[in-house]
């Protein structure tokens, strides 16, 4: 999947890195594009909003950012867990003592979360990618229905209408979500 996507109303206009995406967004804009122009983050839908205005070398200036190339350190946060007396007790009588067991029960249940997670990830890209371009549309509330409930069949049938382009990255985004298998292998 490219890293950005951009619909000038509901025809895709590009698709790739970000610096490609907004120049091709500027040359619509510049060529007088009348419809609205929508960027997101291609894998989870948030908008990406970009100030167009001036010459395409200033908009690039304005999204450039330096990159470090050092390294993040690593580190432990420390923060406040509240329980319950009997928690800190069961907490206490294990090996390494309560921040590591902490730390092997939060490990274990994000391993065991994953499928979950993908999906749920991908059923909100999806919904906020649909909502953006096709909110107003004939069969929205229902799409948007089979996709919380995962009923890919339903979902299907509601965006079958919708513009190829839309309906295309759409099914893109929405396709983990209806897989009960996505994101599990670990």
């Amino acid at each position: 999947m490219p890293d950005y996507i951009a619909f000038l109303g509901t025809e895709l206009l590009a698709k790739g890195e970000l610096i490609d995406v907004v120049r091709d967004v500027k040359a619509a804009l510049d060529q007088g594009a009348e419809e609205s122009v929508a960027l997101f983050d291609a894998a989870t839908s948030r908008p990406v909003r970009i100030d167009f205005s001036g010459t395409e070398a200033q908009v690039l200036q304005r999204i450039a950012r330096p990159r470090s190339s050092a390294p993040p350190k690593p580190g432990v946060v420390a923060r406040e867990v509240t329980l319950l007396p009997r928690h800190w007790d069961w907490l206490d009588t294990q090996p390494g003592g309560a921040s590591v067991a902490l730390r092997k029960l939060v490990e274990l249940a994000a391993r065991d979360a994953r499928g979950a997670d993908a999906r749920r990830a991908a059923r909100d890209a999806a919904y906020r990618f649909m909502h953006e371009l096709m909110g107003d549309a004939a069969g929205f509330e229902e799409a948007s229905r089979a996709l919380f409930a995962g009923d890919g069949d339903r979902f299907a049938a509601q965006v079958q209408a919708w513009p190829a382009a839309v309906r295309a990255h759409l099914c893109d985004l929405a396709r983990p979500a209806f897989d009960p298998s996505a994101g599990d292998a670990g």
